[in-house]
């Protein structure tokens, strides 16, 4: 029997996840090899959606301007760590994945963005490390403004700052994103927090007024997982669950706020959209467990969806 469509598409964006060249080329022909050879149906379409793959790597892999810093989109949302340099932002996103990065305490370690994913809920999220931006930063200073073009296109930014640190560094940021026109969802995460006291985030908190604070430490646990949901609630997106029969799949799929029981259809399959005609739904979006609903039922974070055809 061959694996579910769907699993094998999981399974898929897993494994090219982080792969580049030659080593995403390579992981595709693997997966080619193992798809059933299906000329119709949804197996077809993960060959056709592979081979683009192998075609878009070599564009990428062929494009003139590589010195671009653009950062190629993965995950259901992309949010970046912004902050003056050295407070602690690859140390912290290095807590939330598994990419390895060069750390130190001294200004400027990181010199290009660096994208990691981290699951949130189920969720692949991806965070974008952006180089420390300093003052002038719109007008080029530092690399300022190739930086700030990355923070254009992400969905969310969270401004990093030490616990103890000057409020006043973290300021010259907010100015210099605010004079290039950005306008995103955003937070304050208060690094290190294990080396401050209550009243140094009241003052960080004070002196920067209209952003959240969070405080987070990597040698906190606790306080990572309060990070995690603070960025999954920076994205505005949802989670909905599939259920088939008694089996309900542990990996939610991601979907704006407002999606409905089509839009879950479609993302399964697109023929599926047209042909289901309901489905059940366990959760807050329900009245009642199992509650069988049409179309257009409005689906909420947390929600199980069985579709009906």
């Amino acid at each position: 029997m061959p694996m579910p469509h769907r699993t094998f598409a999981q399974v898929a964006k897993r494994r090219l996840t982080g792969k580049e060249g030659r080593d995403r080329i390579r992981e595709v022909n693997a997966l080619l090899a193992e798809l059933p050879d299906y000329r119709n149906g949804p197996y077809a379409d993960l060959r056709k959606w592979l081979l683009s793959e192998i075609e878009d790597t070599r564009v990428r892999a062929g494009a003139l301007h590589r010195d671009s810093i653009a950062v190629r989109r993965e995950g259901a949302a992309q949010v970046a760590l912004v902050g003056p340099p050295n407070v602690g932002k690859s140390s912290l996103l290095q807590a939330l994945s598994d990419i390895q990065i060069k750390t130190g305490d001294y200004a400027f370690t990181t010199l290009r963005p660096v994208p990691a994913l981290t699951r949130i809920g189920g969720v692949l999220v991806q965070l974008v490390e952006i180089p420390g931006l300093i003052g002038g930063a719109t007008e080029d200073r530092g690399g300022g403004r190739a930086l700030l073009g990355v923070l254009r296109t992400v969905d969310a930014i969270v401004y990093c700052t030490r616990a103890d640190g000057d409020p006043a560094d973290l300021r010259v940021v907010l100015d210099e994103v605010a004079a290039a026109g950005i306008e995103k969802p955003a937070v304050i995460a208060a690094t290190r927090a294990d080396e401050a006291d209550e009243a140094a985030l009241r003052r960080l908190a004070e002196a920067l007024p209209g952003l959240p604070v969070v405080a987070v430490s990597v040698l906190d646990d606790a306080s990572l997982e309060t990070f995690r949901s603070t960025v999954w609630a920076l994205t505005g997106l949802i989670r909905v669950h599939l259920r088939k029969g008694l089996d309900t799949d542990p990996e939610p799929l991601a979907f704006d706020p407002g999606a409905t029981v089509a839009d879950v259809a479609d993302a399964v399959h697109h023929d599926l959209r047209a042909a289901f005609t309901g489905a059940r739904v366990w959760g807050p979006s329900a009245r009642f467990d199992g509650q069988r609903v049409g179309r257009d039922h409005a689906v909420l974070d947390g929600d199980v969806v069985e579709i009906v055809s």
